[in-house]
């Protein structure tokens, strides 16, 4: 009897025994979690503060030696050729309004126009509704802006970088460009998108703020070329057609605030435009075209049946 009772007793103590060193390890396991959890996070607020704080000498590097008013170049071009203006409309942020460039020819609008009215032979008259800082945001209050009645044969959109800095979501910022490419395609205007630029060429900002800000604008590129594809627009991406130029030859692609592109870098970027946006006046062209067949053929039918 009395060994049994000293076996249970034993056995009793060693149930115990695991059951308190499992215990124990619960508590060692949850309290390593725990440590783990805060490290992550201890780690991710020293991250954010860091790319705070690199904002901010990004921005004071930068910032606004060339004001918030780009040139007004806002004209006929080319008007001694015959013909019809074609209609040039520009959308988006500073780049689009030609902020860096000192003189009208220069700017991103002026050196499309000009172009484009030498190649289609035909005058070019451009109409800027961009506004400098803007961001995707503002596409529709910039269509608001538009003189009732007017309706362009090709828009040309560029925006996306200050969404980047202003850290909107991508998703965000590429609903509101579908939303401006419908209203446009609504109107009858076709659409060349020239997609977000590669942040990572602005040697202002420093790293590893640089790398993220090249990351981001790359993504937010990717789905304005979607979005833009999706809505039979044009889309020509900035990153591969003159992004090299601005990291090879910054000195002569910038402008004085190293951030905003100089006449050179606006005239490589307009070259880079200039084909889509040729095709774009094209494909207006034949629309216009066959709406008026569509609407002249009844009447002639009807008047050879008359004969």
């Amino acid at each position: 009897m009395w060994t049994l009772l000293m076996g249970r007793m034993a056995k009793s103590q060693s149930v115990w025994k695991w059951q308190s060193l499992w215990k124990w390890e619960s508590v060692w396991k949850l309290q390593r979690a725990l440590l783990t959890v805060g490290v992550l996070m201890a780690a991710v607020l020293s991250a954010r503060t860091a790319l705070h704080r690199q904002a901010a000498i990004a921005r004071r590097r930068i910032g606004k030696p060339l004001g918030e008013d780009a040139i007004d170049a806002d004209r006929i071009w080319q008007r001694s050729l015959e013909g019809t203006p074609i209609e040039l409309l520009l959308l988006g942020d500073s780049i689009a309004a030609g902020l860096g460039a000192h003189r009208r020819k220069d700017t991103l609008g002026g050196r499309l126009a000009k172009a484009l009215a030498s190649q289609m032979q035909r005058p070019v008259r451009l109409t800027t509704a961009a506004v400098v800082g803007s961001e995707s945001s503002q596409l529709g209050v910039q269509l608001d802006g538009l003189a009732d009645g007017y309706v362009a044969d090709v828009a040309v959109i560029i925006v996306g970088g200050n969404d980047i800095t202003h850290r909107i979501p991508v998703t965000i910022s590429a609903g509101h460009l579908a939303g401006a490419l419908e209203r446009l395609h609504i109107r009858g205007t076709r659409v060349v998108v020239g997609t977000c630029p590669d942040l990572g060429a602005l040697r202002p900002v420093p790293q590893p703020l640089r790398i993220l800000g090249s990351r981001l604008s790359r993504q937010l590129a990717a789905e304005q070329a979607a979005v833009a594809r999706r809505a039979g627009a044009h889309a020509v991406s900035l990153r591969h057609t003159v992004g090299q130029f601005f990291i090879s030859e910054p000195d002569e692609m910038f402008s004085l605030d190293r951030f905003h592109p100089s006449a050179l870098g606006y005239r490589r970027t307009a070259d880079a435009l200039l084909p889509a946006v040729a095709t774009a006046v094209a494909e207006r062209q034949a629309a216009v075209e066959a709406a008026t067949h569509e609407v002249t053929s009844p009447a002639v039918t009807e008047q050879n049946e008359s004969a």
